[in-house]
């Protein structure tokens, strides 16, 4: 099923000038990753290096390498946010969720990003979880979000 899906998304952009990035895009979008196995797929299908189409997935962040995890976390760690305690309120999320920041948990159920101002400076710190924005986040508080999603802090 993946080659199908890396297939396709070649196909879609052949020919295009500079279809590497739309391409990744459109497998990312499909498979939620670029499987590292596809580099080699994808570099033959556009005609170029495996190390130009890995320095791409490995250069922007957007891009994912593993499957995501069920539930996106970010901390905000913007100025305002930091102020506000955003580095314990981070410390407290890598141990509740058993995974560093830019990692995913060991049971596959949480990935834990950074993020950089949220727009909600006037009630930090913040937090997102699956996309959705959380404001004036305490330690009990975010206990009480991973809780919803499913999983004793």
């Amino acid at each position: 099923m993946k080659h199908k899906i890396i297939d396709e998304a070649l196909l879609h952009h052949h020919g295009e000038p500079g279809a590497l990035l739309p391409v990744l895009h459109e497998i990312q979008d499909a498979l939620g990753y670029i499987p590292p196995e596809s580099v080699e797929q994808i570099a033959r299908g556009l005609n170029l290096s495996r190390a130009d189409v890995h320095g791409v997935i490995t250069y922007y962040s957007h891009f994912r390498r593993d499957p995501p995890a069920r539930h996106a976390v970010a901390v905000c760690r913007g100025e305002a946010c930091q102020s506000m305690g955003s580095a314990a309120l981070l410390a407290h999320a890598e141990r509740t969720l058993g995974c560093k920041m830019h990692q995913t948990s060991a049971d596959g159920r949480f990935h834990l990003d950074a993020a950089y101002c949220l727009g909600l400076c006037a009630s930090s710190p913040a937090v997102t979880v699956d996309g959705n924005p959380h404001a004036r986040m305490t330690t009990e508080a975010f206990d009480a979000l991973v809780l919803q999603c499913g999983k004793t802090p």
